[in-house]
């Protein structure tokens, strides 16, 4: 069996090897003395080939790769073939999570580590190639792979049909390209049970969308409607691969709330999450996926939530004694602000405003000179509307706002022209290049991405790209609608760090509307919170105290908070556990000290 200890990744869609002449192959110190570290075979490949067992690790090709297509790992312990490997120099992965009857585990990770490829497999999917990319993939050499091992049984039980799956996908927004039913049909196609039904259809409030085809409803009720299909099949196991994307929060605690009444002893969950507090709310178990981005994915073994939670926020995986990141995440005290004194930069009167059915009502205001104020609401309810009151697109019914101030606006839904090229998009006059270049670009990880056309990111690189765009700008104000979108735990991290260190450095301000309650607890100096009936009716109430708006949103969810005191992060208590009585009973739904 071969044994590796470094992996060599192409991007095959960066790599231009007749623009650079193979710069890797002519540059490659083992190529010069004979050994074939890099190979051309331009019949069988389009790109090089790296011989990872001739590969020194120099770091050489990297550095001379102009599109920075090539990565070298340097693993540091000798690997095995994988379990999963998509081609040469490509991404593979050696481990699985797995889940057990009667629970619902958790899997963190960053993105690019292997998550959804994971769940493909246990699904059954995709059957594993067990690192022979060359022959199609056995079922039965899988099985044979796991002998001895408990996960043996669930390939066999996927071979003999015996277990059932139900699989919510990532990419909600694909489904207009495969279903043109109308909602009710699909669901209905899916339901044993005609009550159950019903159910489903109140809880997610679907009734409006029923008689519409998926390419007629929104991102956030194509999410519902796929989590609906999700948990109406009785199924074995079930599989969320980041439910969360496009719901609120009070979307996301109550389907979380619906996974733990589908948990019996019969069936269990898996769950693919970067939104901290509800995987928190909804996991027994916790497995962390680690490795390098588009490379190489490993699993952990099964930990508590807590302590899955906190090893990875740690950076460091103890029973196996393994370093995942050379730094630790850390969450600051709600107290660490209010030595700090800023002045008045805008004030803002009674507000009202009315588009069509509805109409938003907002309470008096100010921003303060190098503050950010968080904006927590649920979907459908002004947040967005109050945005575009406070950057003058749109003006209110009772008042003339009078904002003198310069606005920079990163809208939800991020629409730039696909075929320009991301550089061009940081070339304009409003452009703070001294901040970009400092605060920005290296923090956020740009410039692989900069010779890129818009219509070749991902989601994730898009946000990043959004953000950074945005926050380039000279301004006074900046409006960031759902910045942590597509994003993992630890780029959500990054980029609340890189907005707070732009913010300190010039004396800007933000208003920053999100759905994760951690991101916008990490992120803000005060919360301004939306209440009312969404779709009919909203409140903007005053600027307020994180504690105090967090106490008051978490008090009509009944979900109260606690302070881990290891990371300082703030825990979701699991309902009427000892700890969430004693909150209860005190009022304070969020964390205390």
């Amino acid at each position: 069996m071969t044994e590796y200890t470094r992996i060599a990744i192409i991007d095959k869609d960066k790599c231009q090897p007749k623009n650079c002449n193979y710069l890797c192959y002519r540059s490659c110190p083992p190529v010069r003395m004979g050994e074939d570290a890099i190979v051309i075979d331009e019949k069988v490949y389009k790109t090089p080939i790296i011989n990872e067992n001739l590969c020194t690790g120099c770091g050489i090709c990297p550095n001379k790769c102009p599109t920075k297509a090539i990565k070298i790992i340097n693993i540091g312990v000798k690997m095995s073939e994988p379990l999963e490997q998509f081609g040469k120099n490509s991404f593979r992965l050696y481990s699985l999570p797995f889940t057990e009857k009667g629970y619902i585990t958790g899997i963190i990770g960053r993105n690019g580590s292997g998550k959804s490829t994971a769940i493909n497999i246990l699904s059954g999917a995709l059957i594993p190639n067990l690192g022979d990319y060359s022959e199609p993939a056995d079922i039965d050499k899988v099985i044979e792979y796991f002998r001895g091992k408990s996960i043996q049984k669930h390939f066999q039980d996927l071979k003999n049909k015996e277990v059932t799956i139900a699989y919510k996908i990532q990419k909600v927004e694909d489904i207009p390209k495969y279903f043109d039913k109308k909602i009710i049909e699909l669901l209905t196609s899916v339901s044993p049970s005609t009550e159950e039904l019903e159910r489903i259809i109140n809880e997610l409030d679907l009734k409006d969308i029923l008689e519409k085809r998926p390419k007629e409803i929104s991102g956030g009720e194509l999410q519902k409607v796929s989590i609906a299909a999700t948990l109406l099949k009785k199924a074995s196991i079930y599989f969320l691969d980041e439910y969360t994307t496009f719901l609120d929060i009070k979307q996301r605690f109550k389907i979380a709330r619906l996974l733990h009444e589908r948990i019996n002893q019969d069936n269990s969950i898996m769950l693919i999450e970067h939104d901290l507090a509800i995987l928190d709310y909804a996991s027994d178990f916790v497995q962390v996926m680690f490795g390098t981005k588009g490379a190489y994915g490993i699993s952990s073994n099964k930990k508590t939530t807590k302590k899955g939670i906190n090893e990875f926020l740690g950076g460091f995986l103890k029973e196996e004694n393994i370093r995942i990141r050379d730094h630790e995440i850390e969450f600051r005290s709600l107290k660490e602000e209010t030595n700090i004194k800023r002045d008045i930069l805008f004030s803002y009167p009674n507000l009202e405003k009315k588009l069509g059915d509805f109409s938003l009502e907002v309470k008096e205001g100010n921003i303060k000179t190098a503050e950010v104020i968080g904006i927590l609401g649920a979907n459908a309810i002004g947040k967005t509307t109050f945005i575009k009151l406070i950057a003058g697109e749109i003006e209110p019914e009772n008042t003339k706002l009078d904002n003198k101030l310069k606005v920079a606006y990163k809208p939800q839904y991020i629409n730039y022209d696909n075929d320009k090229m991301v550089f061009e998009l940081f070339m304009g006059k409003d452009v703070d290049n001294d901040i970009f270049n400092s605060e920005i670009k290296g923090h956020l990880e740009l410039e692989p991405l900069m010779e890129q056309k818009i219509s070749e990111l991902s989601g994730g690189e898009l946000q990043k790209i959004a953000i950074a765009h945005i926050l380039s700008k000279v301004c006074d104000i900046y409006l960031i609608d759902e910045p942590s979108a597509f994003l993992d735990i630890e780029q959500r991290l990054v980029i609340a760090n890189v907005i707070k260190s732009v913010i300190s450095k010039t004396g800007r301000s933000a208003f920053v509307v999100d759905h994760d309650l951690l991101f916008v607890d990490y992120i803000s100096d005060r919360v301004l919170l939306f209440e009312g009936k969404p779709g009919h009716y909203g409140t903007a109430n005053k600027i307020d105290t994180i504690e105090n708006s967090f106490n008051r949103f978490l008090i009509e969810q009944d979900i109260t908070f606690r302070k881990d005191p290891d990371t300082k992060r703030p825990r979701a208590n699991k309902p009427g556990s000892q700890k969430d009585q004693e909150q209860k009973k005190d009022n304070k739904y969020y964390y205390t000290l």
